[in-house]
Parts: C-alpha cells; structure tokens; sequence
C-alpha cells in the first residue's frame, strides 16, 4: 500500500469522518463516559488534556501518569491522561483506542497479557484499530494529513 500510495484512499474508505472532540474539555468528558462505562471503581483522574509536545518528547501517542504524595498522614494519587495533539483531528475510532489504552493503565501499569485483555474487554476490535491507527500514523509520516 505504501508502494501504490493508497493508504490515504483505504483510510478515508473504512473512516470517511472525523471526531467533533477539538478541546480539552470535550475530551475529558469522552474520557470520562469511557471511564465510567468501564471502570467505574477505579481511581478517579485529575487531568485529562490533548498534549502538543507529546509526540515529540516521548515519541508517544497517549500518556498515563500517576503521581502519588504524602500529605500529612494520607497518602495522595493523581492519574492524568495526556492524548497527543494529533489526534484532534481523524477518525474517532483511533481516538477511542487511544484512551482504551490509557484508561486500561489505571488498573495495569505494564503491557501484558492482562493489560491487553482488558483493552479487548473494553473495545473489542482494539488491536484491529491499533494497527490500523498506525498506517495513518505511517500516512501522516510519509504523506501528511488526509482529514
């Protein structure tokens, strides 16, 4: 496909909209139906913000951070999810794997087998989009944006 040039043609096929989620705010509130559709008892999040730099700096899609303090004699946690800026714009299938992925480090900081079971349980054609996000990943590469 990347020989013939048609990855752009197979995206636009299978995903022909984009996602209204353009701000911070509308993410969040994405994030958090997500979130309470499918982990309702886990930890609550703090933040949750598209993030312009995320892709840059870590080479990274999404971001899962978990901070833990103490203040006096409790112990504090924050769990932010950062979405790179990328995704503001294209299908929201690919948005909506992404903070599968984040959403499922809550409950399972490393990538085993528990970790993607999870993913699974919660969007059932999840590595389908995986791959799939990452030959637009590849298009946005080699050919730049086709949304």
């Amino acid at each position: 496909m990347v020989e013939k040039d048609t990855l752009g043609s197979f995206l636009l096929k299978k995903y022909p909209k984009t996602h209204d989620i353009k701000n911070d705010k509308m993410l969040r509130e994405y994030v958090m139906n997500l979130k309470n559709t499918h982990l309702r008892k886990s930890s609550p999040l703090s933040k949750v913000i598209y993030d312009k730099k995320i892709h840059v700096v870590n080479n990274a899609l999404g971001l899962h951070t978990f901070i833990s303090r103490v203040q006096g004699s409790k112990l504090k946690s924050k769990n932010e999810i950062r979405i790179s800026d990328i995704f503001k714009t294209g299908p929201e299938e690919f948005l909506e794997m992404i903070v599968v992925h984040e959403l499922a480090h809550i409950r399972i900081k490393p990538h085993d087998k528990a970790f993607y079971q999870l993913c699974e349980h919660m969007l059932p054609n999840y590595h389908q989009l995986e791959f799939e996000m990452r030959v637009y990943l590849t298009q946005l590469e080699l050919k730049g944006d086709i949304y």
